[in-house]
């Protein structure tokens, strides 16, 4: 193929014509696989100034053939983790200046690099993980599957699509050096199946260099070294840079070429060295098409699969049998899938089930027992606060719980959108129907005891009314609580905004002052606030058909329920608008949900 340096290429599928162009990974046969970046830059919109940017890439060039594992090392910051980002059409908020990244000759998209870098029993065997086949996870609370164990299975999620290419960023960070090892190893062996490996490392030790077929070195955003891993330390010995004896070539050629800015002299040192290191790699690989550097003509490359022929075992290699998967299945299978994990997920995790549910049957008990006691029909302003507190008290905690609940998947949520395992219109119908038991329990829990403890009407109508609009407040909170989860990167703004709804909604839902008293805006807020119409609501279902006793010194007078509801503001409308009202809160919070996965891009808190 002949040197084309506006393009990004990876070769290695095979096309067929079918009335429409399709990507198939035979992993079978030795396909070529191999991708070129030419002249990228990135340029960030966030920094000062109107026409400012940094360049995170400049003047890449890479070629990579399938069955070779190519290991991304530098410093911190130097470009590693956005180059990944741009192979995998993966936008965090730069932009590719100049340059073409091409698949097949074909231009790349996210689509086309789905197919590429997208059995069960298969990958567990493959991974060694059958030992722990059966086995949670775990998190930071939960205790499961070790740290090296974990990162196979991360892997192992990816490898159910059989993909072509497999890209990873850091796999070794927080692990030990012998789990590292054997990670790598697994990697190593992957590549050996006809599979192009990618990854990013800061300083690999000794060992696990050996285990590279190729090597690019990247400080700044620019290329000092690409080329094999056994000839690095010869090219960088032929520019008066050797290696001492004893040293790990990635540790001494890293730390040559990084960045120092303890001081400004060293700074301007450091990257005067590097910038000249970068300007020689230019030169001396000007004139080969694979952009990689040898240590004498007519060296070529050494790829897993000549090493593999030469001191493998077989049985090290990794070769998944073919399965054509080059598309999601259906919208209902992943729903079905989505909606089983969602419930067990819910019903594993007893502990804070158990804990939720005594929540809410603690706060039910203690307003319960309040005004537990009462022979006779409690005050009109004694019902009233009571009314309010029912509607308004279980809806503020189930707005945190769910909106920490959120975060605390976001992360998992983000890599599965992102790798293409599902779309976002069956995770959002799974989560919203996989959390109705749930919801409906703790409901069931809290509003049961705190309406016969409190004496209200006993009547199965009035009973079932008033439960029925309790329901409907606490969803509308848990779906606004989705929402604003979804809707902003952490935890901490997440909470902020629920609790400036949520205090919004609260004052102007016509307890803490009447409706007729309100200005402007927080009358037009009462409007929308599911507080105000379920407390609207629950004050029709108790007071319209009772009689209560007002006392004015010696005179007692009966004041019909229907004038307590009048004077409060609280019967401008039929019981039934309040539910259709909290029922439309419940759509519009539920359908800005849907639009925030849609839109906005779930990375977990850590990466903010």
């Amino acid at each position: 193929m002949k040197k084309d340096p506006e393009n990004i290429s990876l070769e290695g599928a095979s096309w067929s014509q079918d009335g429409c162009t399709s990507l198939s990974v035979n992993l079978a046969s030795q396909i070529p696989w191999y991708e070129k970046l030419t002249q990228m830059q990135l340029l960030l919109p966030w920094n000062s100034g109107p026409d400012s940017h940094m360049s995170i890439i400049q003047n890449l060039n890479l070629k990579v053939h399938s069955g070779q594992m190519l290991a991304i090392i530098g410093s911190t910051a130097g470009g590693k983790t956005s180059l990944l980002d741009v192979i995998t059409c993966r936008d965090h908020g730069g932009k590719i200046k100049s340059g073409h990244i091409m698949i097949n000759n074909k231009p790349s998209t996210p689509q086309l690099v789905k197919k590429c870098i997208a059995h069960v029993e298969d990958v567990i065997a493959e991974l060694r993980l059958r030992q722990c086949a059966n086995t949670r996870v775990g998190n930071e609370y939960l205790r499961g599957i070790s740290g090296g164990e974990r990162r196979r299975v991360s892997i192992g999620v990816q490898l159910l699509w059989n993909p072509g290419i497999l890209i990873l960023d850091e796999p070794t960070s927080g692990l030990d050096s012998f789990t590292s090892h054997n990670l790598v190893i697994t990697l190593s062996r992957l590549a050996r199946g006809n599979r192009l490996v990618l990854l990013s490392l800061h300083q690999p030790r000794s060992d696990i260099f050996q285990l590279f077929d190729l090597v690019l070195l990247m400080t700044s955003g620019v290329t000092i070294y690409s080329g094999a891993a056994r000839d690095m330390v010869q090219y960088f010995t032929e520019l008066g840079y050797p290696c001492p004896r004893y040293s790990n070539p990635a540790d001494f050629y890293v730390d040559l070429t990084s960045i120092d800015k303890q001081t400004t002299e060293k700074e301007m040192e450091s990257l005067k060295r590097a910038n000249t290191l970068a300007t020689l790699f230019q030169e001396k690989i000007k004139d080969h098409d694979d952009f990689l550097w040898k240590a004498s003509e007519g060296d070529s490359v050494v790829t897993t699969t000549s090493k593999q022929s030469s001191h493998s075992k077989p049985e090290e290699v990794i070769n998944m049998p073919y399965r054509s998967s080059d598309r999601l299945p259906g919208v209902l299978k992943q729903f079905t899938v989505l909606l089983s994990r969602q419930v067990s997920n819910d019903f594993r995790d007893l502990s804070t089930l158990l804990v939720h549910g005594f929540e809410a049957l603690v706060m039910s008990l203690l307003i319960g027992f309040l005004y537990y006691g009462h022979e006779s029909r409690l005050s009109i302003r004694d019902t009233s606060a009571l009314l309010y507190m029912i509607g308004a008290l279980i809806p503020f905690t189930v707005i945190l719980d769910v909106i920490a609940k959120c975060h605390s998947e976001r992360a998992m949520l983000y890599l599965d959108l992102e790798n293409g395992m599902y779309s976002v219109t069956p995770y959002f119908f799974a989560k919203i129907l996989g959390e109705l038991p749930e919801h409906c329990a703790f409901v069931i829990i809290y509003g049961v005891p705190i309406y016969w403890l409190t004496n209200l009407f006993p009547e199965a109508e009035h009973f079932l009314l008033n439960f029925f609009s309790v329901w409907l407040a606490v969803y509308c909170a848990r779906a606004m609580a989705l929402w604003v989860a979804a809707l902003l990167p952490t935890l901490q703004l997440s909470a902020f905004l629920g609790n400036v709804l949520f205090t919004s909604f609260y004052l102007s839902g016509g307890f803490v002052i009447s409706l007729e008293q309100l200005w402007t805006v927080p009358y037009w807020v009462s409007k929308v606030s599911f507080l105000r119409w379920n407390f609207q609501g629950m004050m029709q279902i108790q007071f319209t058909d009772s009689m209560y006793d007002m006392s004015f010194g010696n005179i007692t007078i009966k004041i019909p329920g229907k004038l307590v509801t009048k004077a409060l503001g609280l019967d401008s409308e039929p019981l039934y608008i309040s539910y259709i009202i909290i029922g439309g809160n419940i759509f519009c919070f539920l359908l800005l949900y849907y639009l925030s996965l849609r839109f906005i891009k779930q990375k977990s808190n850590q990466d903010w």
